[in-house]
């Protein structure tokens, strides 16, 4: 497999959609809901119906023009599914660093979570190439400031949970190199159309962030 650039992903928008719930039958329609407001990271966490599905058809569809993958890995088994299923990103919501080291054995991105900088560092040590500060609800501004100062400076760190168009700011101010969002974006059901507000909000909210 090339390697692959998680940077090269970040433009035009930072942002990695998390699609939970979310089923193979809406994934052509969202995606394209997503990708026509600037996202280019989706991930469909493995407690979704027929994840592996979805992230086939999600690959297939859309796979030249956004980096897809599973999100919620939670055993180092499902590593190989997902690339089987043409997945290239795997993002866990711990530091499980097993995890980290068979998603880079298979030449794989892999961005898991973290809440502490001895897991932030632990987790860098065995390759991620990103960190998902989680959840951004406990882990506040403050704390990604505090992990700025001793972290490596070209470390990715991405707050992710109860992120919305309007609470970006405070974390973008001090380092945060792109955002995670579920929910606030897609809910089991949501129809393309909703998404597609959705993802125009979150890409005005990004648009109104300062330049760096």
């Amino acid at each position: 497999m090339n390697k692959i650039n998680l940077r090269s992903f970040l433009r035009p928008l930072p942002l990695i959609a998390v699609l939970r719930g979310i089923t193979p039958a809406e994934i052509d329609a969202v995606g394209a809901a997503l990708i026509d407001n600037g996202f280019r990271i989706v991930e469909v966490p493995l407690n979704s119906p027929e994840p592996f599905d979805s992230i086939a058809r999600l690959e297939q569809r859309f796979g030249e023009r956004c980096l897809t993958g599973a999100g919620t890995v939670i055993k180092v088994a499902d590593v190989a599914r997902v690339a089987a299923a043409g997945g290239k990103l795997i993002v866990m919501p711990h530091g499980d660093v097993e995890i980290v080291r068979e998603a880079k054995r298979l030449g794989m991105l892999c961005v898991p979570g973290v809440a502490t900088p001895t897991e932030a560092f632990a987790a860098l040590d065995a390759g991620a190439d990103g960190l998902k500060m989680f959840p951004a609800e406990q882990l506040s501004p403050a704390a990604l400031k505090a992990w700025r100062a001793v972290l490596p400076k070209d470390a990715l760190v991405f707050p992710v949970g109860g992120i919305r168009p309007d609470n970006m700011t405070a974390y973008w101010e001090v380092g945060a190199n792109g955002f995670g969002t579920g929910s606030n974006l897609y809910s089991p059901g949501a129809t393309a159309d909703a998404v597609r507000e959705a993802a125009a909000r979150y890409a005005a909210g990004f648009a109104s962030l300062n330049p760096r």
